[in-house]
């Protein structure tokens, strides 16, 4: 009834509410008042309850990736819908939703094909900050503020498409599952549906954040009985231990390059490889981590704009495979809504992924445990 009440208060109308802005590259973020629009035909206007901090957020206030400023950023969201623009026939307001980075239209070739979740409406691989049509939702200081791959979360108020937004279970915990939006299919989809991570298999999970984590847990869950964790930063081996790596290493500590270590330890190489960081040379070393014959190496992390990668062909030719994937190849609107029922019926657990939960005015401290490797997930409150 709040909800319905709200609904009819600010329906059609221009809603002021805070935002994180992003101004410029390699700066804090400030916490703003910004005008946001009501939807248009096809969009949902969502009031956030919580969202996820994810490296990729922190990758583009590095600018390290292709992305118009100034910008709301955040993509792991799960909210309540406020209002709905024409045409929208899949949500209502009052249903509790999840925003996603990557839509399902359910009309291109890419969403029809039983194997694609790659959609043609996607803004990820050249983002123009806009909705469809074109234009801004935000206004701030009376400057348009573009948003982050139709996404935007990291404000009280975000309109996000029809085709990006998906109704879920009413029970779940909004300041769990928005993780779900992200970090949870991404990991879990890498290893399940990309990988097909076996019994009796060995891994290695390159980085060991929150993508890397849960790509940890669902390894573990295939039944890996080997998982080798690699990161620089020794605070986390701990967490992913008991996540269930069962061996860790550092490569600024070891005598020779990661890969032939990782060889040297399982004989041959790994059955399956992970890399969750977006560097080059750690994708190449995934890769050479693994068996020359069958092992499949997938490449999760996102590398810098405009970055190249290269390998002698020769590491390919015995039979490694080479594979990536977006959200772990899930259809996010047909598949998803299932991993939170899943989770609301104890079926999958993801709490060990959220270490942290600061409210909304906190963000940039979270930033801050992000980029020093102190936390897996920081989960931001938009309540009051």
């Amino acid at each position: 009834m709040e909800q319905a009440s709200l609904a009819t208060k600010t329906s059609g109308n221009v809603i002021r509410c805070r935002a994180a802005v992003a101004w410029t590259t390699n700066a804090p973020l400030s916490i703003e008042e910004v005008e946001v629009d009501p939807p248009k035909a096809g969009e949902v206007r969502v009031k956030i309850i919580a969202s996820g901090i994810c490296g990729t957020d922190n990758h583009t206030i590095e600018g390290k990736m292709k992305t118009p400023f100034p910008v709301i950023l955040g993509h792991e969201g799960a909210g309540v819908v406020e209002s709905i623009g024409p045409g929208v026939t899949t949500v209502k307001p009052g249903d509790k939703v999840l925003m996603f980075p990557l839509p399902e239209c359910r009309e291109c070739f890419y969403c029809l094909h039983p194997e694609g979740n790659f959609c043609e409406k996607e803004d990820i691989i050249s983002p123009t900050g806009l909705m469809l049509d074109g234009t801004s939702r935000f206004t701030c200081r009376g400057k348009k503020i573009y948003n982050i791959m139709g996404t935007s979360t990291f404000t009280e108020y975000t309109v996000v498409h029809e085709i990006a937004v998906v109704k879920i279970d009413a029970a779940a915990p909004m300041d769990t599952v928005c993780i779900m939006s992200c970090a949870v299919p991404t990991g879990f989809g890498a290893v399940f549906n990309t990988a097909q991570v076996t019994p009796g298999s060995s891994c290695v999970v390159f980085g060991l954040g929150g993508i890397g984590s849960a790509i940890v847990m669902a390894c573990k869950a295939s039944g890996a009985c080997r998982i080798i964790g690699v990161d620089i930063n020794e605070e986390k081996f701990p967490r992913a231990r008991a996540l269930g790596v069962t061996d860790c290493l550092n490569p600024n500590k070891l005598k020779k390059p990661v890969q032939e270590v990782v060889k040297e330890m399982t004989g041959v190489g790994v059955d399956f490889a992970f890399e969750a960081i977006g560097l080059i040379e750690t994708m190449v070393a995934a890769l050479k981590s693994c068996n020359r014959s069958y092992g499949v190496c997938v490449i999760m992390g996102v590398a810098p704009t405009g970055s190249q990668l290269s390998f002698d062909p020769l590491v390919l030719l015995p039979g490694r495979t080479l594979k990536s994937s977006v959200l772990g190849g899930y259809k996010t609107r047909d598949d998803i809504p299932k991993l939170v029922t899943d989770y609301v019926q104890k079926k999958i657990n993801i709490d060990p992924l959220i270490t942290h939960r600061l409210p909304f005015p906190k963000i940039n401290e979270g930033f801050r445990l992000l980029r020093e490797g102190k936390c897996i997930r920081c989960v931001l409150s938009m309540r009051p």
